[in-house]
């Protein structure tokens, strides 16, 4: 279940990329969905977790408690670790309640927290740079969070643009297929270039679903874009499983990550100048002060105007 992890793991250790936050939430949320695990998986998770949840925040130790609290086959260490109540004691005290519990104070609604504002950034750079097996699980993770789809263009716009995609990759023209994702999907044309132009072809499969492309022009796409990719049985094979498999939510939810990320960069780059930042960079000037006129000239003036 955690196979490719260590991959992420060494990717938070790097100077400028903190990735703990995020990445303590998917393995939570990659846990939480199975109904039973093997004691491989236990104990993997908890060697995990252990090490991350003494390195967040107080905000995803939070998130991660709550989410944890509530599901029954939380390992005893983790619980002991958090400082959560035994299942058995929680049954207690919930028999023993005066009242019940408002809805909205229900341990679901605290089991999903409101996205940080820079989950979107962190989830993008570590889904570029992560292994294929490390892809795959943060897609199957991003249905379960509470990160916003992104929404779709008209459909028939949208058909329009799988025709010209399937075109374009049967003539192997990868200018106008990136130009074509690019508007299809808003996107900036230097994103769009970077998820076509991606070596492991998980991004390019999130587009394409998000798009709503179906599965065989998908694997079309897949076979004459790029002929190294097109050429390798195997290559074409697992991208065509991962497609398959990958549930419209998720793209949507990549997608709207791409967007956040592309517009956070772009108001970074622009970012509004102080009322006075061109006063500043400006150099002084002095006002010029006119020479004095002699005296002689003053007294004939003076003369002229009476």
């Amino acid at each position: 279940m955690f196979a490719g992890f260590d991959g992420l793991m060494t990717l938070s250790r790097r100077e400028g990329v903190d990735i703990r936050p995020t990445l303590l939430r998917v393995l939570t949320d990659l846990y939480v969905q199975a109904g039973t695990h093997t004691a491989d998986e236990e104990r993997q998770f908890v060697e995990l977790t252990s090490r991350l949840i003494d390195e967040v925040d107080d905000a995803t130790r939070a998130a991660v408690s709550a989410r944890l609290s509530i599901y029954p086959h939380t390992p005893a260490i983790l619980r002991e670790k958090l400082g959560l109540r035994a299942q058995s004691e929680q049954q207690t005290a919930v028999r023993a309640a005066p009242a019940p519990i408002a809805a909205s104070e229900t341990p679901h609604t605290a089991a999903k927290p409101m996205p940080d504002s820079n989950d979107s950034a962190l989830i993008h750079e570590a889904f570029f740079k992560a292994t294929a097996s490390e892809r795959a699980a943060i897609i199957n993770s991003l249905a379960d969070t509470s990160l916003k789809q992104a929404g779709r263009t008209d459909i028939r716009r949208r058909q329009r643009s799988i025709e010209a995609l399937e075109m374009a990759a049967v003539a192997a023209d990868t200018e106008n297929f990136t130009r074509e994702v690019g508007d299809a999907l808003l996107l900036p044309q230097q994103l769009a270039a970077q998820v076509v132009g991606d070596l492991g072809g998980e991004p390019l499969a999130c587009a394409m679903k998000a798009l709503g492309m179906p599965s065989d022009v998908y694997q079309r796409v897949l076979m004459f874009l790029d002929p190294q990719t097109g050429s390798s049985v195997m290559t074409v094979f697992r991208l065509a499983r991962l497609y398959d498999h990958m549930s419209e939510q998720a793209a949507l939810i990549m997608l709207g990550i791409w967007r956040n990320t592309s517009a956070a960069n772009t108001r970074a780059k622009f970012r509004p100048s102080l009322h006075d930042d061109e006063r500043q960079r400006a150099r002084p000037t002095f006002g010029q002060v006119r020479p004095a006129q002699p005296r002689s000239l003053q007294s004939e003036k003076s003369t002229v105007r009476r």
